[in-house]
């Protein structure tokens, strides 16, 4: 429990994808950074805020804030523990689950694109979905409106599993429009975040947590995204960790698929029109 209750006071303490910390915990372990920072070994105007912050933590409160909210802290070396996302350069501290913690390290599929999707490409999200599902996959993405909630509930039509990456704490369920979804992805499925219940979303928050969606998934599909789009980042994650990329196209005037065409002319991602072409590309790598 006492490393637990370590992890979770930097957890606390330190934003997601932290370059400095994840150094630091995967070099010297968690327990050594955790009792570093209470004996004042770091630099106290650079490190202040975290310093100042895990001095103030109290665990029992914080432990009860997440059970109260549904959720549960999982660690590393947990049965539950993804092993995929210790391969990111600033691998996760911990990760608070509400759902299904044993569904984390099956084989998924991450689905993203934008906010403002077309018809096309709410079509495209949902048969995809319920195409590896039926292929007994999981699905991951964001839990935002757009091509997340499409390939969500592509997932669960098809009866299948899904899970959310949200930017914020497990209580505050971003976009609230989307409270409904996550009560239904939390039935078999699960909704991750790497903040603490009611710390709110912020946009360097969705930034950071794309690199988990990238890392919970064996592979990536951009179905829609805007020439600059927080779902290039998304492939891009995915690509440095030697994950298949893969992109839907779509007509050649259409600004919803700039960002794919991009991923496609700059071979950074797989050309793909049909879940029998990625599976295939998948199965190929």
């Amino acid at each position: 429990m006492k490393e637990r209750a370590q992890r979770l006071a930097l957890f606390a303490a330190i934003e997601g994808g932290a370059t400095f910390w994840s150094r630091e915990i995967h070099s010297q372990g968690a327990h050594f950074v955790y009792e570093r920072i209470k004996n004042k070994g770091y630099d106290s105007i650079k490190y202040g805020a975290v310093v100042e912050k895990v001095a103030s933590f109290e665990s029992a409160p914080a432990f009860q804030a997440i059970e109260k909210n549904g959720g549960r802290f999982i660690i590393p070396g947990d049965p539950e523990w993804p092993l995929r996302v210790d391969e990111l350069e600033c691998p996760p501290i911990g990760l608070i689950v509400k759902g299904n913690c044993e569904i984390l390290s099956n084989p998924s599929l991450a689905i993203v694109g934008t906010r403002n999707p077309t018809p096309y490409g709410t079509r495209i999200a949902g048969d995809f979905a319920a195409g590896f599902v039926d292929r007994e996959w999981d699905i991951v993405s964001g839990g935002a409106y757009g091509i997340d909630s499409f390939a969500h509930r592509g997932a669960l039509v098809a009866e299948g599993r899904t899970i959310a990456v949200i930017a914020s704490g497990i209580d505050l369920q971003y976009p609230a429009g989307n409270s409904k979804l996550f009560e239904e992805i939390c039935e078999n499925g699960a909704i991750v975040s790497e903040v603490m219940p009611g710390v709110r979303a912020l946009p360097h928050r969705f930034l950071t947590r794309n690199r988990l969606i990238a890392a919970l998934s064996q592979a990536t599909l951009v179905v829609e995204a805007a020439f600059r789009s927080g779902s290039l980042r998304t492939a891009r994650d995915a690509a440095e960790l030697m994950r298949p990329v893969m992109a839907i196209p779509g007509p050649i005037n259409s600004p919803s698929s700039e960002g794919c065409h991009r991923l496609i002319g700059e071979r950074a991602a797989e050309l793909v029109t049909s879940v029998a072409d990625a599976i295939e590309l998948i199965s190929a790598l």
